[in-house]
């Protein structure tokens, strides 16, 4: 198992503020790794980028990053912001923020984009481009379910496990974001509802996927989650992430969502022990590089609104964490309150 505070340069390679406990980290990443999504739902591309087009999405990467960067010097005393960015389009963000000092935590993806089960983006190769970066955090996204194919999911175990191996020797902080799908048997069983399967079903799979990763030497620093509607399945998730006395903690990941919900997400999950912060991509950058795609606004007016979108999820659950929502019915009572003003 991997300990990522053992260490003042293994705090700060994890985004670990120096001299703090696990109980003082938080970490809120903006996430901006996606690359065949993004090709395909931003840029509407349907073949390979041109070397332009390439350019554009690098550029427009930098324009994210720089947006954290404002945002980075509003945030509380040992809050630390993060970038989960790829060597694809944003090597030379990579290099930016490695040269920050940790001011900005470096999180790359090591998985190939786009695919159903887990690869390696870069093949036998792996290593050399997981290790090239001083990154703190090494990500892998991994899609799984107790219902899915068994062979399919031991082979996917077994890499993992070999990339826990290699995170635990480097010294790197390894997050596990886990995508939890449903199956025929799953959609089926909540009449076809995603509201009903992330209610009733997601919560139990995630904690069978996670179990089942674990005894298989899957040992992540950070465990990766889809948002919870209950405050009771937020602690279960946290009790499993800490499963036999592991060190490992939990982030909220932001899938596309509407932003009640994905605010409630961070609501349930802030106040919880074991939970440390998010990862949201889309929801804060998509609509404002859209609309500078579309010339309807300037980079500058787009970087606003990425700043401003991220500080608004980051208040957000630093006050959810401190019990500050006014208003907001308590998660782990349903009781509310008075709003608070946002």
């Amino acid at each position: 198992m991997t300990d990522i505070h053992t260490t003042s340069a293994a705090q700060a390679a994890a985004g670990l503020p120096r001299g703090g406990g696990p109980q003082d980290w938080v970490l809120l990443i903006l996430a901006v790794d996606h690359r065949a999504s993004l090709e395909r739902d931003l840029y509407g591309l349907t073949a390979p980028p041109t070397p332009v087009q390439a350019a554009r999405i690098s550029a427009d990467k930098l324009l994210v990053y720089q947006a954290l960067l404002e945002a980075a010097g509003q945030l509380p005393a040992g809050i630390q912001p993060g970038i989960l960015i790829d060597e694809q389009y944003g090597a030379g963000v990579a290099e930016l923020a490695s040269r920050t000092g940790w001011a900005v935590s470096v999180c790359m993806p090591i998985e190939a984009s786009g695919q159903d089960w887990f690869g390696f983006a870069y093949g036998q190769d792996w290593q050399q481009h997981a290790g090239f970066f001083a990154a703190g955090h090494a990500k892998v996204l991994v899609r799984d379910n107790p219902g899915l194919d068994p062979a399919r999911r031991e082979e996917q175990a077994r890499r993992l496990a070999q990339v826990s191996g290699w995170a635990a020797a480097a010294g790197r902080s390894l997050i596990i974001a886990l995508l939890v799908p449903a199956t025929d048997a799953d959609k089926a069983a909540a009449g076809g509802s995603t509201d009903r399967y992330d209610d009733e079903l997601r919560p139990g799979h995630t904690l069978a996927v996670m179990q089942y990763l674990q005894d298989r030497g899957v040992d992540p620093a950070i465990w990766k989650v889809e948002g919870l509607d209950r405050h009771d399945d937020a602690v279960a998730v946290a009790a499993t992430v800490g499963r036999g006395g592991r060190q490992a903690r939990c982030i909220v990941l932001g899938r596309p969502a509407p932003h009640d919900k994905l605010e409630h997400w961070l609501h349930v999950a802030a106040p919880v022990t074991g939970w440390t912060g998010f990862a949201i991509g889309r929801s804060i950058w998509q609509n404002p590089l859209h609309a500078r795609l579309r010339h309807h606004c300037t980079a500058g007016e787009a970087r606003s609104r990425i700043t401003s979108a991220y500080l608004d999820y980051a208040r957000y659950y630093l006050a959810a964490r401190d019990g500050t929502l006014a208003g907001a019915p308590d998660p782990s009572t349903g009781e509310a309150g008075g709003w608070r003003e946002r």
